[in-house]
């Protein structure tokens, strides 16, 4: 069973920058689309960055030109957050399977869930 780790969340002022990690295990075939998505209390999760096994990526509108994603080996994936903003303060959360694969147009296996970290927080004070 895939089990995903983030690491790196923590507080920092607003034009800072922090650089979120994920490590997947139980893949040993190595995951093909990863991502990040962020939920700030009171709101839905939403997709902040997506990143296919071939490189292609993705980004939030509010995100661009500030973060970036990137792949390590074939089970790491990293958020490098530049700039940052008291509005990007929230829980993230590292993403494979079903939902990010659909956000990025990947095809979808038969019953494919989506896979979860357990979240970290990043906290952007003004």
């Amino acid at each position: 069973q895939v089990q995903l780790q983030e690491s790196g969340g923590g507080k920092v002022q607003a034009g800072g920058s922090l650089r979120l990690s994920c490590a997947a295990s139980g893949a040993p075939f190595g995951l093909t689309t990863m991502g990040w998505y962020r939920q700030a209390p009171g709101k839905q999760r939403d997709l902040v960055a997506g990143i296919t096994n071939g490189g292609r990526t993705t980004y939030a509108d509010s995100v661009k030109g500030r973060f970036t994603i990137s792949r390590g080996d074939k089970n790491t994936v990293y958020l490098q957050m530049n700039n940052v903003k008291p509005e990007d303060t929230a829980v993230y959360y590292c993403a494979a399977g079903a939902r990010i694969k659909r956000a990025m147009g990947d095809p979808v296996w038969p019953s494919e869930p989506d896979k979860w970290g357990q979240g970290t927080q990043v906290t952007v004070s003004s």
